[in-house]
């Protein structure tokens, strides 16, 4: 199973196909009665369209998966919209597809894509986040094995947070909770343990791309 993500920054999209435009939207939630009012919000904001069709994941002890045609073909809106959901393992969300009818009838084949694509290019305008469980370490080690320690953690999936330069070297770190032994080992091999662990604690963080949000 690919780890958990969240969204960080919500996303839209427009679509054009045979006429009829779709617009798609996602949205953060953590409550379904967040996710209803957000959907709720969309079909007054656009009501003249002919479709609002929804689907929501909210995590906890019992999942909840919800979706709606919005009067579309049975199982051509909805479910493809949970389906961009469930296969990029993306919970705590909701996505609003939007259907302006441009009067040629898409299909069956048809809808599905169209919702699919507008779903999945919600989700790519947005700032999406794999969260992992890890461990943030404070190390204060002397000059010449700060160069190794961040280049360790330039080979290994390591972050360093924050490196401060006084008589020694205090660096600010994120490993994996996986990799916090082989850390631990590998700092004080560097520093033929003589690195001072100031502080070590677990966290949950977010890797978007390249980018490291450790407070989600």
């Amino acid at each position: 199973m690919d780890k958990v993500k969240y969204v960080i920054e919500d996303g839209e999209s427009e679509v054009v196909i045979t006429k009829s435009r779709f617009l798609g939207f996602i949205k953060k939630v953590k409550t379904e009665d967040e996710a209803i009012e957000f959907i709720n919000a969309m079909k007054k904001k656009y009501w003249d369209a002919r479709h609002n069709c929804m689907a929501y994941v909210i995590e906890g002890d019992q999942e909840i998966k919800r979706f709606s045609d919005d009067g579309e073909p049975q199982g051509t809106a909805g479910k493809p919209i949970l389906d961009v959901l469930e296969r990029q393992n993306i919970k705590n969300a909701v996505i609003v597809v939007t259907r302006y009818f441009g009067g040629v009838l898409l299909g069956t084949g048809g809808l599905v894509r169209a919702y699919t694509e507008a779903s999945v290019e919600a989700v790519k305008n947005a700032k999406i986040c794999e969260v992992s469980d890890g461990v943030r370490f404070n190390i204060e080690v002397d000059y010449t094995s700060a160069g190794k320690i961040s280049y360790y953690l330039r080979q290994n999936g390591g972050h360093e947070v924050e490196t401060t330069y006084g008589e020694n070297v205090i660096i600010d770190l994120i490993v994996d909770k996986t990799d916090e032994k082989a850390l631990e080992d590998k700092v004080t091999e560097i520093t033929s343990a003589q690195a001072r662990f100031i502080s070590k604690e677990d966290i949950t963080y977010g890797i978007c791309g390249d980018e490291y949000i450790w407070e989600l």
